[in-house]
């Protein structure tokens, strides 16, 4: 991959879904259930905590730790048209 993804906006749009701006402009909609598997993800399953993402200043993570990396976020979400 030549492109180095950054995350610099991201958004909540429903159930397990952030929408993210990337820094060369793209926008995704990242359904990020497929993630949640292992010890760090499992609070993330409950919405309320779910919802308590930001992003870091290179990709989404939470507060206990849990982060996806940008390059999972660009190369498997879903490109908005």
């Amino acid at each position: 991959m030549d492109y180095m993804p950054v995350v610099i906006k991201a958004e909540y749009i429903s159930d397990y879904k952030i929408m993210i701006t990337f820094d060369n402009g793209e926008k995704k909609i990242a359904d990020c259930f497929k993630w949640l598997k292992g010890e760090v993800f499992e609070p993330l399953k409950n919405y309320n905590y779910f919802q308590k993402f930001f992003v870091d200043g290179w990709t989404v993570s939470w507060p206990n730790g849990a982060d996806i990396s940008p390059e999972a976020l660009y190369d498997e979400s879903e490109a908005v048209r």
